[in-house]
């Protein structure tokens, strides 16, 4: 405890990093401020009915990807969803469509152009689905809540306009703190909206319990200790690696090639059991929120049984196809992320290859295989965490805290919270500090 305080003090002493976190910190307190800042023409005070809708289920999902600006009608209400499925919708274009194939193998002008064009279709979803939020508003809002005639197109198109700024705005400074800051800006900025419920969420809880004598405090601190396990398997799933070991020839005095092994502590191919981190969760999520809205559009039996079952974030219909899209998104993910043909290609020019493997193509298939089987049980575990939340609510946890004991909620704040760690980490390697996390400086990884 001693050295992680001592590290800690070091992060002040490199003035780089400093000031990046200076940065991200200023960034994430303007979107938290905007997240507050309602939409004019909507008297603030009039909110009650919206703020019920998000009190559970997905209504409380999506309020928490907003950071709380859906319920408070603000700038922000839309948040950063637009981008997220902006970003699904062109990865998963990049499988079929040949021209974003190649953008994907031009290196940074191609990765500039994908986000431009994620940028320009972040745009267009928003425009859809502005209409579509203040549709909503005008069925839950009473009338006198309306400062301004809420069937005007006046409103109808500043209110819609306002949105897809708010959204363009919070993609910006997501950009930002990537680009300026420390960690991924998109996911810190859907974390603070994580961290910013919990208190409340734990505060319901402990007066469930507590106060109302619903178990007493046996119970609730049974479920701290359940909570506290649950967030150490998800840091050993995410940080488990396989590593595979890697040797190189190297050509001796007499012109031979030999076989040189070195420290098997130094050389090795690390490969994630879980790749894709916390991506496979967001995008599945994002999925779950089109069957519900797109049924709500209809007035049919059918209709109303599927967004019955898809609000039910508890649900049995929901956390089945949950579960099986997290596992098609992470083998996906995955494979976007992690390259291993171009492995393969980088081990055979600086002359290494795996122990036992044909450099080239068959390292290329062997490190494919490996990461297939890896994956599978990182997927079915990243899959078994998302949907504990229904499992813990069937022991009378309330939702909104159960909602921590897994799912988005829980896998997010594990996972932005371990990569930023890292980011800082290495920054206090590089200088020759001892970081927050053990690591060993003397540990390559070829990749």
């Amino acid at each position: 405890m001693k050295k992680f305080f001592e590290a800690f003090a070091n992060v002040w002493k490199i003035e780089e990093l400093k000031n990046r976190i200076l940065v991200t910190l200023g960034l994430l307190l303007v979107y938290r401020f905007g997240a507050h800042v309602t939409l004019p023409g909507i008297d603030a005070t009039g909110l009650t009915n919206l703020s019920k809708q998000t009190q559970g289920g997905i209504g409380w999902l999506i309020d928490v990807f907003t950071g709380g600006a859906f319920s408070q009608a603000s700038v922000f209400a839309l948040g950063i969803m637009p981008y997220i499925s902006a970003s699904i919708v062109v990865q998963l274009m990049g499988i079929a469509v040949p021209y974003l194939q190649k953008l994907q193998k031009e290196g940074e002008s191609g990765r500039k152009t994908l986000n431009q064009i994620t940028r320009w279709l972040t745009i267009a979803i928003t425009l859809v689905q502005g209409p579509g939020y203040i549709y909503n508003l005008y069925r839950t809002l009473p009338s006198e809540a309306f400062l301004l005639p809420s069937d005007s197109f006046p409103f109808l198109f500043s209110s819609v306009v306002i949105l897809t700024t708010g959204t363009i705005f919070a993609m910006w400074l997501g950009e930002k703190i990537t680009d300026k800051g420390i960690g991924n800006g998109i996911s810190l900025l859907i974390l603070v909206g994580i961290i910013a419920r919990m208190p409340q969420a734990f505060v319901q809880e402990f007066t469930s319990v507590v106060t109302e004598n619903n178990g007493g405090p046996l119970k609730l601190l049974l479920e701290v200790v359940v909570w506290l396990v649950i967030i150490i398997a998800c840091i050993l799933m995410i940080m488990a690696v396989r590593k595979i070991p890697v040797q190189y020839a190297r050509r001796t005095a007499g012109g031979d090639f030999e076989q040189d092994m070195l420290d098997a502590n130094r050389q090795w191919i690390p490969l994630k059991l879980n790749a894709s981190g916390v991506m496979p969760i967001i995008f599945a999520q994002a999925i779950m929120f089109i069957p519900a809205a797109l049924a709500g559009l209809s007035k049919s039996d059918a209709a109303q049984t599927i967004t019955t079952s898809f609000q039910n974030v508890f649900g049995l219909a929901y956390n089945v196809v949950f579960a099986l899209l997290i596992i098609i998104f992470t083998y996906f993910y995955t494979a976007i992320t992690v390259p291993t043909n171009k492995m393969a290609d980088d081990l055979k020019r600086s002359g290494g290859f795996i122990p036992g493997v044909r450099p080239g193509v068959e390292t290329g298939d062997y490190l494919d295989k490996i990461m297939s089987l890896i994956t599978f049980p990182g997927s079915l575990f990243l899959a078994l965490i998302a949907v504990f939340p229904a499992v813990v609510v069937s022991f009378g946890v309330q939702s909104q805290w159960a909602l921590f004991y897994g799912g988005t909620s829980l896998l997010i704040m594990v996972g932005v919270a371990i990569d930023t760690i890292q980011q800082i980490n290495s920054y206090l390697l590089n200088r020759h500090y001892d970081g927050l996390m053990k690591s060993s400086k003397n540990r390559k990884a070829v990749a």
